[in-house]
């Protein structure tokens, strides 16, 4: 079953997608990933299998940015 998650960042411009595009692309379990540059808290927004929270987080860390899990809506 497909998850959407959702986390505050500090990916902040098209250059830091770039950067941290290679680490996401490296986790098979995703479907779909996006930046909202534009918003305030930079919101990371994911679909893919269920249970990947703690390995998301591992991978954006690793690839040197913030990141904090939002409530569920």
């Amino acid at each position: 079953m497909m998850t959407t998650y959702q986390f505050k960042t500090n990916i902040q411009c098209d250059g830091c997608v770039a950067k941290v595009t290679p680490y996401l692309n490296s986790i098979a379990e995703l479907d779909h990933w996006k930046v909202d540059t534009a918003s305030a808290q930079k919101v990371l927004t994911l679909e893919g299998n269920e249970g990947l929270e703690p390995v998301i987080v591992k991978t954006v860390q690793a690839a040197g940015y913030q990141i904090e899990g939002l409530p569920a809506h």
